[in-house]
């Protein structure tokens, strides 16, 4: 997702017109309600990713919704309200590629400019399930290092995660 704060223009508590305003000095004009004050705050939004070592590869599936329909990516989704990252994790994983995880260790956390989505990655192991696609999955694939569709990944934080992990595991592209 995109920083799109010109996308907003309408209070969320009363309807009044949202304007950009200095509320303080060394910090990003904010939009305010003209009508009851309301400060609305554009929050990131919680995503994570899963790296599923298996049969001397990395587990990567193909997307069949937007955005990135038919690329590539590490298994993952948004973090439900009062969900822990954690759980999300395991459960996107079951949800893409039908297999029962546990956490063995977070990887990294990625944040980019201009980009309202925060992913926490983790590695995992697998616990049981077999592989396959999901609903919002086109194919699966295990990919050793040197056959990762480098060229076909949707996301930056796909990108980030397999590198940091080659680097930390000392496997060669």
């Amino acid at each position: 997702m995109t920083y799109r704060e010109e996308l907003y223009k309408f209070c969320p508590q009363c309807g009044g017109r949202l304007v950009k305003k200095l509320l303080k000095a060394q910090e990003p004009r904010r939009l305010v309600c003209t009508d009851c004050g309301f400060v609305f705050y554009l929050d990131p939004k919680l995503a994570t990713i899963a790296v599923i070592p298996l049969e001397d590869g990395i587990v990567l599936l193909r997307r069949a919704i937007e955005p990135g329909y038919g690329l590539w990516v590490l298994p993952g989704g948004f973090v439900d309200v009062g969900e822990p990252v954690e759980v999300t994790a395991v459960r996107e994983v079951a949800e893409e590629v039908l297999l029962q995880v546990r956490i063995t260790q977070l990887l990294n956390i990625y944040s980019y400019t201009g980009r309202t989505t925060v992913v926490v990655a983790f590695v995992t192991e697998v616990l049981g399930g077999t592989l396959g696609p999901g609903d919002e999955t086109l194919e699966v694939g295990i990919f050793r290092p040197q056959e990762i569709p480098w060229d076909q990944l949707a996301f930056s934080s796909s990108r980030d995660a397999l590198t940091d992990y080659l680097k930390m595991t000392n496997l060669q592209v």
